[in-house]
């Protein structure tokens, strides 16, 4: 195939662009490299993916329209994998601009450069958050989601319904992932696996929101990145579609903690502190959908994961 995966110098879209170079495809990857976090990790990321034969990257921000059409019309893609997204749901709370930009009309840019190049089939990320404030455990995809926390939940959940007026208006096929909290090596500076370990090493306390009382269903990136090139590959999917795409494992935050505090050999300092807006207590993905539709199946335990992050991340900052 000739894909196009936006986000390629993100966590997931880096990983997702060496998944499919390795199986023989040809990826044109964008990013615009933006500073929401460390843009030197951006690049050696996007470094990795230029060293491997099969990959082109270009540096376009989804809202220029221009040399994004510029982009669709040289490149003939069979599938387009959208991963680039303002992310972070705290940073929505004092940046709201940065969300309707990139999630609302670059997205919307995206959608229209699939109609007017005929595009058979869009892949986008969504999120987990869109299930807001939804109290029932596990989360299912026939679950209302019409509650977001968080200005970043609720752009996620507008590009769903963009995503379903395209299919409906211009039969674009559009599978949407509802991603829930992917880690591993290469993961993003902001997210709680690369604080807590930061701050251990560094003899800091961490911060422990809700008092600990948090449950997350932790997603290792290869069983996400298996489950998005399903999504992209499979001929047994609809017109339309959203997925949960998740461990399908809800762990206590407080173990997370313990893995990770054992993977480094260092005991964590903790400062307890309330639950942050935005949040929720907890996460937990029914899989049961995307099982049946791609035969996805996570296989790796935070047991598993959570040292293969700390190896990867000792390795990268020469620890």
């Amino acid at each position: 195939m000739r894909v196009l995966v936006t986000g390629t110098a993100g966590f997931i879209g880096m990983h997702l662009a060496e998944r499919l170079l390795g199986e023989g495809h040809e990826v044109v990857g964008l990013d615009n490299f933006n500073d929401y976090y460390s843009v030197a990790l951006k690049e050696a990321r996007h470094a990795r993916l230029e060293a491997l034969p099969g990959y082109t990257g270009h540096r376009c921000d989804l809202c220029d329209a221009a040399q994004l059409n510029e982009i669709f019309a040289q490149g003939k893609f069979d599938v387009v994998c959208n991963l680039a997204a303002q992310a972070g749901v705290r940073y929505s709370l004092t940046n709201p601009g940065a969300y309707v930009k990139s999630n609302l009309e670059g997205f919307v840019n995206i959608l229209e450069c699939c109609r007017h190049h005929q595009v058979p089939r869009l892949v986008y990320a969504s999120s987990s958050s869109v299930y807001g404030g939804n109290e029932k455990m596990p989360f299912s995809e026939d679950d209302r989601v019409d509650n977001p926390v968080s200005l970043y939940a609720a752009t996620k959940k507008a590009d769903e319904l963009m995503a379903h007026t395209y299919t409906h208006l211009f039969g674009l096929q559009t599978i949407g992932l509802r991603f829930f909290t992917v880690y591993g090596p290469w993961g993003r500076p902001d997210m709680a696996m690369w604080l807590f370990t930061e701050a251990m090493l560094a003899g800091r306390p961490i911060k422990v929101f809700n008092h600990g009382n948090m449950m997350r269903d932790f997603t290792y990136i290869d069983d996400i990145v298996t489950g998005v090139v399903e999504s992209m590959q499979s001929k047994r999917l609809g017109k339309y579609e959203i997925f949960n795409i998740g461990n399908n494992r809800s762990e206590k935050l407080m173990h997370l903690i313990d893995v990770l505090s054992r993977s480094l050999g260092v005991k964590p300092r903790m400062e307890m502190l309330p639950m942050q807006p935005g949040d929720v207590p907890a996460t937990a993905a029914d899989i049961t959908r995307i099982n049946s539709k791609l035969g996805f199946e996570p296989t790796t335990t935070i047991e598993i994961g959570v040292p293969s992050f700390v190896k990867w991340y000792k390795a990268y900052h020469k620890i």
